[in-house]
């Protein structure tokens, strides 16, 4: 695909685009509109945002759908790329044993060169425009959430290069404008645009960076694909595409980048300046990233195509646009975990509420006792794998897409203390209940050997003290009421007593909250809410699980906890009275109306 309009005319025609020409206001409306569409089975319609109070208009949810992603990769199955790269892998890993496989080999190599970048000579149509005096303040850059701390770039690809060899590095790191010519670049310590950064920390020199908006689509999907360190994603969007990618040179600085793209941020970061204070952000997790301080991106120069459109997306409360560009990821890269990971990994699921890394669900076919443990242990040292919180391994017979199915698989858990495995490892820098930062426990559960049948009863039982216990007869729900908000340890003690509770496997500690109107959310706040080395705790082969929300004196979390993400009540009743208007649709309700109660304060931090 040539450009962002391409694609935009390729969802038109095939109704899978809304178009509002109407104004409506990049700070919070755009986002309200876009969370509510994000939310409609199969992930609702791509939207344009026609008037936004620049000359730029906004596309938003074009990732968001099964069908979206595969026309952005210009394929009609997600299997296409897998035996592609499968191809690719047993081609490289094979042992060559006679001249002629060697030379085949070789030859294929060879080949591979057509997915190298080609850098071009002169302007390209991504630099139809040049601004030498920049001003971010031209571009509709969204506010989404009530207490974010400004207006964020949401889906740019941040290009940087390594100063000792010039390895490029394509991330997407949020940005908050600052102000007309300088915004935040919050980049992670464990990613790519980070390690270059500390590497120039040590040359005395600023370091160039270039951030691109738009553009063929796929290059977007694979600024998000977990490559292996160095590995170019620009030479993965060649292979996808089957040709190369062209670039052209900036303007300001020596960095090259896609002519495709819509719009081009150049500028430096100086690693001698101090950090500037970032956030708050409501994230992919559905809860804030809270402010912390992160390095300025100082703008000298904005290009753009004289038809640009600017790209934006929304994260929160799952299910969002970023889930789809996960599952790409999840089908296309399963093959090769199979080849240079883990061959007995049969499928991989990454279910929305386990918003990426908090949940892994693996289906596998073993042949020896501990196998699956192996897996899972190999799975945590594959790239940002190693973030995962909890790793579930099931057998065949499994269907991974079944929620029920997978809850009532591990109910059916024996000997917990052999199933079950904790640890610790890194985590997600945006993992609010890590007692420390970036480092938190990992809960691997080997539940590969359950073939009685599946038992889905549901009984309530109200116990004497006012708690209410949920089972299907062996998972507890225990809340933490207002009038009691027991330790953690005094639940232990009163639960592991095998006598009263024969049948129990699992005792969930959570806070007195309702989710009645949305249950499937129930599973997002649990793993969201723990940190397995400290809330999950086996006694008399019971699991006990603290997911309630922590505070020093109850728990020695000495962290800040953070808000969940919801639209404010006058956003929402704006949009309630210009929906129709604006979109041609019957109303749909606001998801915040649903989860509000679970928000608590006038901040990004949870008031406790």
């Amino acid at each position: 695909m040539k450009s962002l309009t391409e694609f935009v005319n390729i969802l038109e025609n095939s109704n899978e685009l809304l178009r509002v020409q109407d104004f409506v206001n990049p700070e919070f409306e755009i986002a309200e509109i876009a969370d509510r569409m994000m939310k409609q089975p199969n992930g609702g319609k791509a939207i344009l945002f026609e008037n936004t109070g620049t000359n730029f208009p906004v596309i938003i949810n074009h990732f968001g759908s099964n069908s979206r992603i595969l026309k952005a990769l210009g394929i009609s199955d997600f299997n296409d790329e897998g035996h592609r790269i499968e191809f690719l892998f047993k081609s490289i890993l094979k042992p060559q044993s006679g001249i002629k496989s060697k030379l085949s080999l070789l030859l294929n190599l060879n080949s591979a060169r057509k997915w190298f970048p080609n850098k071009k000579s002169g302007k390209g149509k991504c630099q139809e425009v040049t601004i030498m005096d920049p001003d971010l303040s031209i571009l509709p850059v969204l506010k989404c959430w009530p207490y974010d701390g400004g207006r964020f770039f949401t889906l740019p690809l941040v290009i940087t290069e390594d100063p000792e060899n010039g390895i490029r590095n394509i991330g997407m790191y949020r940005m908050q404008v600052f102000n007309k010519n300088t915004t935040g670049m919050h980049w992670h310590l464990h990613k790519g645009g980070a390690a270059h950064f500390n590497k120039y920390k040590n040359t005395g020199k600023k370091m160039p960076v270039s951030v691109v908006l738009g553009g063929d689509p796929l290059l977007t999907y694979c600024a998000t694909a977990p490559l292996p360190e160095n590995i170019d994603e620009f030479i993965l969007a060649g292979f996808l595409k089957g040709e190369k990618i062209n670039l052209v040179k900036c303007i300001t600085n020596n960095i090259y980048v896609p002519e495709s793209s819509d719009f081009v941020i150049e500028g430096y970061i100086d690693p001698a300046e101090d950090f500037a204070k970032e956030g708050p952000f409501g994230d992919h997790t559905g809860f804030y990233s809270l402010a912390d301080y992160y390095p300025v991106f100082h703008i000298t120069c904005i290009t753009h195509r004289k038809d640009a459109i600017f790209p934006a997306t929304i994260v929160g409360i799952p299910p969002m646009e970023d889930f789809y560009l996960g599952k790409a990821t999840e089908k296309i890269f399963l093959k090769p975990i199979q080849i240079a990971i883990a061959p007995e990994v049969l499928d991989i699921r990454l279910p929305s509420y386990g918003v990426a890394h908090n949940l892994v669900l693996v289906k596998t076919k073993t042949n020896y006792p501990g196998q699956n443990f192996k897996i899972m242990n190999a799975l945590l040292g594959a790239g940002q794998m190693m973030f995962s919180k909890v790793i579930v391994c099931f057998n065949e017979t499994v269907d991974l897409n079944n929620d029920l199915e997978i809850l009532s698989t591990i109910s059916n858990l024996e000997q917990l203390t052999k199933n079950i495995i904790i640890g610790k490892g890194p985590s997600d820098v945006l993992d609010h209940a890590s007692y420390e930062y970036t480092f938190s426990g990992k809960m691997l559960v080997d539940a590969g050997n359950i073939t009685q049948p599946h038992n889905e009863t549901i009984t309530n039982y109200n116990l004497n003290d006012g708690e209410s216990i949920f089972l299907n007869n062996r998972i507890a729900l225990v809340k933490k009421t207002i009038q009691n908000k027991k330790p953690f340890l005094k639940i232990i003690e009163e639960y592991s007593n095998t006598k009263n509770y024969p049948e129990l496997k699992f005792v969930i500690y959570i806070d007195d909250l309702d989710f009645s109107a949305v249950p499937n959310l129930l599973p997002w706040y649990i793993l969201n809410n723990i940190d397995p080395s400290h809330d999950c705790v086996i006694k008399n082969d019971i699991l006990f699980v603290n997911a309630s929300i922590k505070t020093l004196s109850n728990d020695n979390f000495n962290r800040e906890w953070p808000n969940i993400v919801c639209m404010d009540e006058k956003t929402i009743e704006i949009i309630n009275k210009k929906w129709s208007v604006l979109t041609g649709l019957e109303n749909i309700e606001s998801p915040s109306t649903k989860v509000k109660h679970l928000f608590k304060g006038n901040s990004a931090i949870y008031n406790k």
